[in-house]
């Protein structure tokens, strides 16, 4: 069994109010109830930390080290800009999946870089609230390759 960590940045705790054309009426505790349930099917733990601050992000991503097989991080705004997120990844040596609801290649062009993506194993984007399942299943996935 491993522990996969679920991190969730900012506004994403406004899921299923917020803006719901573009992120869908699916709650975060609904989409973290998925990922769990995920995980569990392949005899993995997952644990959630949301949060809008960056350095709390920063924070968990380093108390993942040597304690979490994996993260899988919907950095939100953050992934556009946050080079403190990307630095902490490269830090991280499990696997680590970026994950968006909507698809940021489709939207605004401030939206079409990510920071972090040069440092993740890879990115799902654009699924809505099934990526949170195929994000789960990536991570066992390449679990199952690793050593």
């Amino acid at each position: 069994m491993a522990k996969i960590l679920l991190l969730s940045g900012p506004n994403l705790n406004l899921l299923g109010e917020r803006e719901p054309e573009i992120y869908g009426t699916t709650t975060l505790d609904e989409l973290v109830a998925l990922a769990e349930k995920t995980a569990q099917s392949f005899g993995h733990e997952l644990e959630h930390l949301q949060t809008n601050h960056e350095g709390a992000l920063v924070d968990a991503i380093h108390g993942a080290r040597g304690r979490c097989a994996a993260i899988v991080l919907n950095a939100g705004a953050f992934t556009h800009y946050a080079y403190s997120l990307t630095d902490a990844l490269s830090a991280y040596d499990g696997v680590k999946i970026e994950l968006h609801l909507s698809n940021p290649e489709a939207r605004e062009p401030w939206r079409h870089l990510s920071v972090l993506a040069p440092v993740v194993d890879g990115t799902i984007a654009g699924l809505g609230a099934e990526g949170y399942r195929v994000a789960i299943e990536a991570v066992a996935a390449q679990l199952k390759e690793r050593p």
